[in-house]
Parts: C-alpha cells; structure tokens; sequence
C-alpha cells in the first residue's frame, strides 16, 4: 500500500476492542487483490477514518478537490472488503456546500466486492468511480449525492441512511447511451430524515434504477432532479420498479423518470447488471 506506515490504535472496553486506523489509505492501481477483512457482524469495531474535505488547501498548493478528500482511496482491481468501516468525519453544511465534499471511499478500480460494509460521511460519502462493483448487505449514511460516480454497480440488501436535512442519494455521471455503467438498487431499505431525492442527473445520460427497495423516508414528490439542465430529461434513465413505502408514491413524480415493468428491470435486478457470471463465487 502507498500511505504512511501509523499503527492501528486499539479503544478498548470491558468487552469490546475497537480498532481505529486514523490515516488516509491509498491503493494504487498496480497492487491489485487487495483485502480488508473485519468482523462481519461488528463493523463498527474497525474503522479507517481521516478528514479530508475538498476545500482543504493541498501540499503543492491549491485544494484538495472531492477525488483527494477521500480517507481510502482504492484504485487496483480485485478489491474485497468486509466487516470494515470507512469514515470521514467532516460534517457538512445544511443542503450541501461546494467545497464541503468529504469523501469516506474512493473506489476506482475493477471488481470490487464490499459486504457488510458501513461508508460514513455527509456530502459526498462514497465516490463509486469506475468499474464493476457489488455491495452487499452493506451500510451507507451521508446527506448530499452521497453515491456517486460513474461505475457500473448492483447495491444489493444495502441500508442507505439519510442524516441531516437530506438533499439527494445519488448522483450518476453516465454521459453517453454506449456507456454501461449506471447504479442499480435491489432490495435496499432507504431511511433517514429530511425530504430527498432519489438521484440527480450529474451526467447527460445518467442511470439509477431502484427496484423492490422500501422507502421509509419521505421522498421529494417529483422523486428525481435534473441538475437544472433540463435536456437531460430526455437522457436519463431513471427508474422505479416494485417499491414500497411511504416514499415509493409515484402519483407525482417527474414525468420523465419511469414506473419500470419486469421486462425493463430485469437486467438491473441481480449480478447479471455487472456481469458477476464472470468474475463473482456467490
């Protein structure tokens, strides 16, 4: 790994050892079949956190940026992480600020696989940026486009918790039809405070399908944003497909996001979305 060698410093109690890693991770690209393994059932015991936020002045002058807030960044292919928290621990102002962006996770490399997994964050939790990724069983909390990016990802049986006021979950950047990347939501339970969209259109073709998910949390009635680049209503692909809750009435969506049926969510409903048949043992 490329990051400063500080020893994991142990918080214990009469019962629990808690582990907590205070450094920013870096994973680069050519040190592939990288895992972090935790107690699958105690996440909450290993935790890798720093705080970092993009507008942080950076060493060589300048800021940070969102991509070099991020407390882990993994770039190599193959990675797996289990039983492990990734945090970051700025706290972001009400309805999301430029230049409070602190990402938790930075994951851009090939075939990721997390489970039961937590990303802790407000703006900007966890930058999913390229690749074909899987989630699942995993815990993601943030405020403001707190996933977001340009993989190709299926978050299956994840938790998503919305603090603060909330503003929106997910921000896709698909930005052409012949791209196949896009998140696909299945069986996922949304909760949280505030009153949030369900994603915003950060690319010109951007794709986020929710499927069998519950929404307990209100959701803002027209469901989806545009980014206030209204042309792009014509380009997204903004789905909905079997969900339930109170956040699930679509009689007052956007007009240009879709009630899907079987046949147009079924390729967004298991691993198939991210061609798990070729790299995935489930």
């Amino acid at each position: 790994m490329d990051h400063r060698s500080l020893p994991l410093r142990d918080v214990g109690n009469q019962n629990k050892v808690i582990v907590v890693d205070k450094e920013k991770v870096h994973i680069p690209a050519n040190k592939p079949y990288i895992s972090f393994i935790g107690d699958e059932d105690e996440a909450y015991e290993t935790v890798i956190t720093w705080h970092d936020k993009a507008s942080d002045k950076a060493i060589n002058g300048g800021w940070l940026g969102t991509w070099n807030s991020a407390s882990v960044t993994v770039e190599s292919d193959y990675f797996c992480a289990s039983g492990i928290t990734f945090l970051n621990t700025i706290v972001a102002e009400v309805g999301g600020v430029n230049g409070c962006q602190a990402v938790a996770l930075r994951i851009a490399g090939e075939k990721a696989v997390f489970y039961k997994v937590r990303f802790l964050g407000y703006q900007d939790t966890l930058l999913d940026e390229t690749g074909s990724h899987y989630f699942f069983q995993c815990f993601i909390q943030g405020s403001v486009d707190f996933i977001f990016g340009n993989a190709r990802s299926l978050y299956q049986e994840c938790d998503i918790s919305v603090v603060g006021d909330g503003y929106a979950i997910a921000a896709q950047h698909r930005n052409s039809v012949v791209e196949e990347t896009g998140f696909s939501f299945v069986n996922c339970t949304v909760t949280g405070t505030g009153t949030i969209y369900l994603g915003r259109a950060w690319g010109n073709y951007s794709r986020i399908i929710y499927s069998y998910t519950e929404f307990d949390i209100d959701v803002r009635p027209q469901g989806w944003d545009d980014w206030r680049i209204p042309s792009r209503r014509n380009t997204v692909v903004f789905g909905e497909y079997e969900c339930r809750g109170r956040g699930a009435d679509r009689s007052r969506r956007a007009e240009w996001s879709k009630a899907m049926d079987y046949v147009e969510a079924r390729p967004f409903l298991d691993t198939t979305f991210i061609r798990g048949e070729q790299w995935l043992k489930l």
